[in-house]
């Protein structure tokens, strides 16, 4: 008996000596993106202006074919609705947001322990922390009112896939632009070959013609290289780390429904933890 005793004896303790405090994932400019891309355009803007003063590295019929004519082409491929929702996901490749996943999965474990001393509907005296997290707030109000674990494993995860639907369509557009500017280049690099060769008759304009003409293909490989693809892998990993977290509070709201022993949760919150961020709660 003693031994049933002493786990709800620290569980017990943990309840009332440790409030709820939910880490926020606070949405702040990205800072490593746009040092990035500045950084990256800003050394080859320095390597061909260090490499020939004389050269011109800037053509706006180039220019134009490259980036309208990705956008034009990557249009194509979609409808005016599905423009619509990648044009409003666009600006989360800018924007970053703090994944805490050890201090969530201790906050989860300490949600736990309170539900098991006090009962689920404890739960709702907490909703004002909840409330950071509309995902958490929404799991753990199915937890407070009954609701089985069928219904919430099929409602959490129907709202988690909803979401990073939409931001993984807008990485796959970003990702198609990126395919798409090389080609752009590739083509404005063939329309600027054929102007010089009509002009063979005149020498002295052949090398100013293929300059030209190689720009576009400069420009293609900048702007699919350099911006478009890092940009896509960035909106991916962002899915990547949000989908981490949902997961680790459907399975804590699953394991609270169930009744079973927060040390039990502790075990699977780690199972789905990288090695650095486990916890070590009891």
């Amino acid at each position: 008996m003693a031994i049933d005793q002493t786990p709800r004896q620290d569980e017990d303790s943990i309840a009332n000596a440790i409030p709820v405090n939910i880490p926020s994932a606070d949405k702040n400019t990205d800072l490593v993106t746009l040092i990035g891309l500045v950084t990256a355009v800003g050394l080859i803007v320095v390597a061909a202006l260090i490499g020939q003063t004389q050269a011109n590295f800037f053509n706006l019929p180039s220019l134009l074919i490259v980036v309208l004519g990705t956008i034009a082409v990557t249009a194509i491929s979609y409808t005016s609705t599905e423009l619509r929702d990648i044009r409003r996901s666009l600006p989360l490749v800018f924007v970053r947001k703090s994944y805490r996943q050890k201090q969530m999965a201790e906050q989860l474990i300490n949600l736990a322990v309170r539900a098991k001393k006090h009962g689920t509907l404890s739960l709702t005296r907490v909703e004002s922390e909840l409330a950071r997290d509309p995902y958490l707030l929404n799991a753990m109000q199915m937890v407070s009112d009954g609701v089985n674990t069928q219904t919430i494993e099929t409602i959490l995860s129907q709202a988690s896939e909803t979401g990073h639907e939409r931001k993984l369509f807008a990485a796959s557009a970003l990702r198609k632009a990126g395919e798409v500017a090389p080609g752009m280049g590739l083509i404005g690099t063939l329309v600027g070959l054929v102007q010089m060769l009509a002009q063979l008759d005149d020498p002295s304009s052949i090398g100013p013609a293929m300059a030209v003409a190689l720009l576009t293909t400069f420009y293609g490989a900048l702007l699919g290289t350099v911006i478009l693809t890092p940009l896509a892998t960035k909106l991916e990993r962002s899915v990547e780390q949000e989908a981490m977290m949902h997961d680790l509070i459907r399975t804590a709201a699953i394991s609270m429904v169930k009744q079973e022993s927060p040390r039990h949760l502790e075990v699977l919150l780690n199972s789905l933890l990288p090695a650095r961020y486990r916890v070590r709660y009891f």
